[in-house]
């Protein structure tokens, strides 16, 4: 590629692209608000409607009058920026024969999902307060799976959606429930789109998904319904290194993402005996 031949909404949809493949938070959020923002600093107002209260209905008779819906305002700010700056010298891309920026702009990817990851997860881990949140040991496929089962229990007292509930688990804890026959494993059929962003199977109801960068290692189940997430690639440029022969590449992503419904979110803060 040259410089000439740079087309930034090409490059940034396929940053995206690969950004999809290999992000796994992004699995726990919904990203409904994603087309409204443009910049750093930008901020979504998000309205919740509160709870209507269900009543016996009496034949015959007069209901009461229509309750007043409540509303409560949150704000999901874009706060986070975070760039990419690289070169691909002339020498190279003619010795190498896969496109090498192409090979490039997938590294950049990898990088920027693997921070986002880390950051979205923390947000999950951070929610989880309270009843939500438990302390185990394990050491046994026997017993990650009772975790898996405790986590079910709590989303199940908190009437979180049966469908789309999600749990992110750290390599040692999915290799011991691997072993578990319980556990259902991803599909040959599919298998490698779906292992491509890290989804291993089901167990108990979950989307079970292997990650590397929960806080502490802590496994985090949840549901999109309560966690918000936008991001844009707000600028990719392509410039000529004025003392090299070169071509480089720098870009933009900007971010942002919210808790909206805390109970949602379960954690396991687990030690692998």
């Amino acid at each position: 590629m040259s410089v000439a031949s740079f087309i930034p909404v090409i490059w940034a949809a396929r940053l995206l692209h690969h950004l999809d493949d290999m992000m796994v938070a992004r699995n726990f959020y919904n990203r409904e608000y994603e087309g409204e923002i443009r910049d750093q600093g930008d901020t979504v107002r998000i309205n919740q409607i509160g709870d209507i209260s269900i009543f016996d209905y009496i034949r015959n008779q007069d209901m009461n009058p229509p309750e007043e819906t409540t509303t409560a305002a949150m704000d999901l700010v874009i706060d986070q920026a975070k760039a990419f700056n690289f070169q691909v010298d002339d020498v190279d891309a003619v010795q190498v024969r896969s496109p090498v920026m192409d090979a490039a702009m997938q590294r950049a990817a990898m990088g920027l999902s693997s921070v986002e990851d880390g950051f979205l997860f923390g947000l999950l881990d951070a929610a989880a307060t309270g009843t939500n949140r438990i302390s185990v040991t394990v050491s046994t496929p026997d017993e990650v799976f009772a975790t898996l089962v405790q986590l079910r229990t709590i989303m199940m007292r908190n009437n979180v959606p049966y469908g789309g509930r999600v749990v992110a688990m750290p390599p040692e804890a999915i290799a011991l429930i691997l072993k578990d026959d319980r556990f259902t494993a991803t599909g040959s059929d599919n298998a490698e789109d779906r292992l491509r962003n890290g989804l291993i199977g089901r167990a108990v109801g979950f989307d079970v998904f292997e990650v590397n960068n929960t806080p502490d290692n802590n496994i985090v189940a949840g549901h999109p319904i309560g966690a918000t997430f936008a991001s844009q690639i707000v600028q990719t440029e392509a410039f000529r290194m004025e003392r090299r022969f070169a071509d480089g590449v720098k870009g933009l992503s900007v971010y942002g993402a919210l808790v909206t419904r805390p109970y949602t979110v379960a954690v396991a803060e687990i030690t692998i005996a």
